[in-house]
């Protein structure tokens, strides 16, 4: 099998050219290190990208902007893939503010070059598109919630499983990140509905795991415990820190999609995080990320929190289960930050 990974040095791209790399297909990555351009120095992957030439065996890199339509028109002509997975994103809520058409350009323009590429030249390829829960703005916030001493939780018993695939993506406030990327979401569907094109839409949590290059506008889990470990100091916005999110590390992301290529469904989207059991507050992670670590983190609160925000956002994992029974989450939390822990010294610098 060929596989075209988009954002190939990132934390999901990378881990998915190891996954497919190891099982003996040939994995081409596309990454132009744009992240660096986003969040200057500290978000560089080429660290990621040597990492990953060290470590693969089928693997080949392209320096390739998403937003480059000649360029992609001219990969998918001169090569046919069996699997596209597109993670090359502008990922982060606040950036996007300061960027917008940048943003737009990567996420919703990027997003349209590689499944029309796709339509044109590998038209029988699974494509699946890496989304977002910022697809659903702050709706998730209209749902009740009770307050806990360090955590905000669901009050009712029936959003105890968190938010599933019927949330509404319109007449909310997104941040311009979540409404390019939604508005990519849409034309990945439409694809595949339309054009009855293998394509699937899994709308991140909190993705994370050991390869994140975590910087402070982006990647929650890995940007903390860098923190932590560097004697820096970390910024809560809003809500009294008691803000949730459902944690998934990059292995169970890639088997995800692992699953919905052997067996797609044309259009369909799907939620994918941690769930419940993989959920932490601001508050808790950083209580247990100084227990694991044994240092203190340097922390303060802002008032202000971040606009399109959500105060509790926990993963449905239901409909992805339903469709895929071979599919669990294997990494809990304990394990996922033993791991940013004990990550290579490179990430910190």
């Amino acid at each position: 099998m060929r596989v075209l990974v988009t954002g190939s040095s990132g934390l999901i791209g990378s881990e998915a050219v190891e996954h497919f790399d190891r099982q003996g297909h040939e994995v081409t990555g596309v990454d132009n290190n744009m992240r660096r351009v986003f969040f200057g120095p500290a978000g560089d992957t080429l660290w990621n990208l040597e990492r990953l030439k060290r470590v693969t065996k089928r693997f080949t890199h392209a320096a390739l902007d998403i937003r480059d339509r000649p360029g992609i028109e001219e990969l998918f002509r001169t090569q046919r893939f069996d699997l596209i997975v597109h993670c090359a994103a502008q990922p982060s809520h606040d950036k996007a503010r300061e960027i917008p058409l940048l943003d737009f350009e990567v996420n919703a323009l990027g997003t349209v070059n590689l499944l029309e590429a796709t339509r044109q030249h590998s038209p029988e390829a699974v494509f699946v598109f890496l989304s977002t829960n910022k697809v659903y703005g702050d709706v998730p916030n209209e749902i009740p919630l009770k307050e806990l001493e360090k955590r905000y939780d669901y009050a009712r018993p029936e959003d105890y499983d968190g938010i599933d695939e019927t949330c509404r993506i319109d007449r909310t406030m997104h941040s311009l990140f979540g409404a390019s990327k939604a508005a990519a979401d849409l034309v990945a569907q439409e694809y595949g509905r339309y054009f009855q094109m293998k394509v699937g839409i899994l709308r991140g949590g909190c993705l994370t795991g050991p390869s994140h290059s975590g910087v402070e506008l982006h990647g929650f889990l890995s940007y903390l415990v860098k923190v932590t470990l560097s004697g820096g100091t970390y910024s809560v916005f809003g809500y009294k820190g008691k803000q949730v999110r459902d944690n998934i590390h990059s292995y169970d992301v890639v088997r995800a999609i692992e699953e919905f290529a052997a067996n797609p469904r044309p259009g369909e989207v799907y939620n994918l995080g941690g769930g419940r059991e993989n959920s932490i507050s601001m508050l808790e992670a950083i209580e247990q990320i100084e227990r694991m670590s044994g240092k203190k983190l340097n922390w303060r609160h802002v008032e202000e929190a971040r606009k399109g925000d959500h105060i509790c956002y926990i993963s449905n994992l239901g409909k992805f289960k339903r469709d895929y029974p071979n599919w669990k989450i294997t990494r809990g939390l304990d394990t996922i930050l033993e791991e940013m822990i004990a990550s290579p010294q490179e990430q910190l610098k």
